[in-house]
């Protein structure tokens, strides 16, 4: 059985997405979500107020978060030539989730206390890059950088700031020309490894999926086989940049390896032009974690 009653990727202005926690939760519910997850950049200060959002539009809440790494491999120069891009990700991004999570337990105060630095390193991050800006005759304020972001500030808030002080028209052109990966003003941060993640989401008794394959440029048997050695749980193979085949080159590719399967609209926004849910993902290969919620779905449909 397929469903798109899960997205378990989305972001909220607690990172850098466009809008707030409620109003996500709400734009999920129109969208026949009914099990949903809020994955913001390093920082799970979004739980509470998604918890209460869910459940005032009838969703069954999954607290997640989204944990910025340091590339498992090198990418493939042949592969990322096929896919059209000029580069990979100069960071790989592993999804956590923890379904029974009791948000005043010690697993969720020591995984807070893991995850602070990450979002903490981004502070000064920030402010290099806006010193670089400014050596290059474009100066931004940095206060008014970090009042664009909820708790984890990114380079779509430094993007916004460069539009408002007329640098660039654009988010994609500041990217493109002077803030993405490689670019004059893009300044990489220390981040942990895949392993290193997956060991601190599974001792607060989460369990994790890489986020999007499709930026990393790796062969998808490589994928598979480092994600099994690093202790990853689970491959977001159904996210909304993956086109039909490389969804299902990597949904048997994860299943034969005994690797779960997961899903996610990557939600950031109405500006982006995306939208949330709508993530068909076939039920039988879901983490073991969600056999309740998707028994509750085939019950559902008997009634």
């Amino acid at each position: 059985m397929w469903t798109e009653a899960f997205d378990l990727h989305s972001h909220s202005t607690n990172s850098d997405g466009e809008h707030s926690v409620a109003e996500v939760a709400k734009m999920m519910a129109d969208s026949k979500v009914k099990f949903w997850s809020l994955t913001d950049h390093d920082t799970i200060s979004g739980w509470p107020s998604a918890k209460s959002a869910a459940e005032s539009v009838g969703m069954r809440f999954i607290p997640g978060v989204e944990i910025t790494c340091a590339p498992g491999l090198e990418a493939d120069f042949g592969v990322m030539k096929s896919r059209q891009r000029d580069r990979a990700s100069d960071s790989w991004h592993l999804l956590a989730y923890f379904p029974e999570m009791d948000f005043s337990s010690p697993q969720h105060d020591g995984f807070e206390a893991w995850l602070a630095p990450l979002g903490q390193g981004r502070i000064p991050r920030m402010k290099a890059m806006v010193g670089r800006l400014s050596e290059l005759g474009m100066p931004v304020d940095f206060d008014a950088v970090v009042a664009r972001a909820g708790d984890s500030v990114g380079r779509p808030h430094l993007a916004d700031e460069m539009m408002a002080a007329g640098y660039v028209d654009t988010r994609q052109q500041a990217f493109d020309e002077w803030i993405g990966d490689g670019k004059p003003v893009h300044i990489t941060r220390p981040k942990p490894s895949i392993a290193e993640a997956c060991k601190a989401v599974h001792d607060a008794g989460g369990f994790t999926s890489l986020a999007h394959p499709l930026y990393y440029c790796i062969e998808t048997a490589e994928l598979i086989a480092f994600c099994v050695d690093a202790g990853v749980d689970a491959i977001e193979c159904f996210h909304r940049s993956h086109t039909d085949s490389y969804r299902y080159e990597l949904w048997f590719a994860a299943k034969n390896a005994g690797l779960g399967v997961t899903c996610g609209s990557d939600f950031h926004g109405r500006m982006y032009n995306q939208a949330p849910g709508r993530m068909a993902v076939p039920c039988s290969t879901l983490p073991s974690a969600f056999n309740e919620m998707t028994q509750s779905l085939v019950e559902s449909m008997h009634q």
